[in-house]
């Protein structure tokens, strides 16, 4: 896989990229990280020029967040439903509240700093209702630093592409496990709350 993505990227230079990190932001599992780190590989060996390159990692990012964005807004349907049944109804309410106090920050870091979740941030994103100006800004800002780091990094070490590239996958599923993990024990401490508050 990684032999392909590299001839991919050294064959269609920007637009296999830039197909590449659209792919990646609606959860489908194709190594963009990757694809990036090689992309700044071959502009640190003057074979692509690093503006463009940065351009369509950064455009096709941004596309595939606001197309995840788009799917949770339009599928929210499902989410009312859910809130119509008993119980869950004040938990999806706060969920929402929360995601729109806060939703621009959590947006921002699963860009990059834990970006195995960032597809489904977008979808959750669109489905609870996060405003689209604050998730477009926030979307931006991250995928900027998503790919600065990436291509930044093809540059420093292009002579270590795949061992660079494995390291910082391990990285950030790891960030990606501790995140769930942290939100999943808040959300636990949260219901037990309200559930020793109901009579």
């Amino acid at each position: 896989m990684t032999e392909t993505l590299l001839a991919l990227v050294a064959d269609y230079g920007t637009v296999a990229l830039m197909l590449t990190t659209f792919l990646s932001c609606l959860a489908l599992p194709v190594p963009a990280s990757l694809a990036m780190l090689a992309a700044g590989g071959f502009v640190a060996a003057g074979d692509l020029s690093g503006p463009l390159v940065a351009a369509a990692a950064f455009g096709g990012a941004v596309l595939g967040d606001q197309v995840g964005y788009g799917a949770g807004r339009f599928g929210s349907g499902l989410v009312n439903r859910m809130a119509q049944r008993p119980g869950r109804g004040a938990a999806l309410r706060t969920a929402s509240q929360e995601l729109n106090a806060k939703g621009a920050h959590l947006v921002f870091y699963s860009r990059w700093l834990v970006s195995p979740l960032g597809p489904y941030v977008n979808f959750a994103a669109g489905a609870m209702g996060l405003h689209w100006p604050r998730f477009l800004l926030a979307d931006i800002a991250g995928e900027a630093v998503w790919v600065l780091i990436y291509v930044g990094l093809g540059i420093l070490f292009a002579g270590n592409i795949t061992l660079l590239a494995d390291i910082l996958g391990s990285l950030s599923g790891l960030l990606a496990a501790l995140a769930v993990a942290l939100g999943a024990g808040l959300w636990l401490r949260r219901s037990a709350r309200q559930h020793r508050k109901e009579p």
